[in-house]
């Protein structure tokens, strides 16, 4: 057993699920690995099925959906999935090795020195990102720019998807109540952590683009985001947070 699990959502990641699961399972602290898969239908549900059945049946799990439901809903099924077994430390991971599998011992570490919620941060320390067009490095630093403006949240990568989660954290946030999907459900998730007293620390990362694969970016996500996080903070004048 281990207290650790990754939780990695995919949807036609082929090109990158063998080696991620393998890269993470090369790592000196024991990580179980929980791939949610909606419904790809380039087959990477059955690479990591027959990893489970050759080399990783006690660590690889999956769970397959059917249709391609949202990055927020698949996290929460996948929390949901661990919180009813015995990890301690919940992780959220790409398939596409913008996250450095081998930053997962940090993370890890961070919240075994006490923190509940650990951020892998790429503008905690400058701006470190590697692959991405301008464009995209400013859209993305100015939304977590707009976040805090809005929320007050003083999270400078709001949008960050590389994540460790104490179990507690999971527990007292209602996920049946989360209700945004895209990098919307990202900025939700650190709020909330926020309004309910919890220790959230940013560590930073290098965040590579992805060589392989296809971006899920949309502008209906983006969309998503920039008013979403109105409306979060709007809904939070009248809820308390205990």
């Amino acid at each position: 057993m281990t207290d650790s699990v990754v939780i990695i959502p995919t949807y036609n990641e082929i090109d990158n699920i063998e080696n991620i699961i393998r890269k993470v399972f090369s790592l000196t602290v024991n990580f179980h690995v929980l791939v949610v898969d909606d419904g790809s239908p380039d087959g990477t549900a059955e690479v990591v099925k027959k990893l489970m059945k050759s080399d990783y049946a006690d660590r690889l799990f999956i769970q397959e959906r059917k249709g391609k439901l949202g990055l927020g809903t698949a996290y929460i099924h996948g929390f949901k999935w661990s919180l009813n077994r015995d990890y301690t430390y919940i992780f959220e991971m790409d398939a596409d090795f913008s996250h450095n599998p081998e930053d997962l011992i940090r993370l890890r570490q961070t919240a075994l020195d006490g923190a509940d919620m650990v951020i892998g941060s790429r503008y905690i320390k400058g701006v470190n990102v590697v692959n991405w067009p301008m464009s995209r490095v400013l859209m993305s630093y100015f939304a977590s720019v707009y976040v805090r403006l809005i929320t007050r949240v003083n999270i400078q990568d709001a949008t960050a998807g590389f994540v460790c989660f104490n179990r507690k954290v999971l527990e007292k946030i209602k996920l049946d109540e989360i209700r945004f999907v895209g990098y919307a459900f990202q900025i939700e998730m650190k709020f909330k952590a926020v309004q309910y007293g919890f220790n959230v620390l940013e560590i930073p990362i290098i965040f590579t683009d992805r060589t392989l694969g296809v971006s899920k970016m949309s502008t209906k996500i983006f969309r998503e985001a920039f008013f979403g996080v109105i409306q979060l903070k709007l809904n939070s004048l009248f809820k308390k947070y205990k």
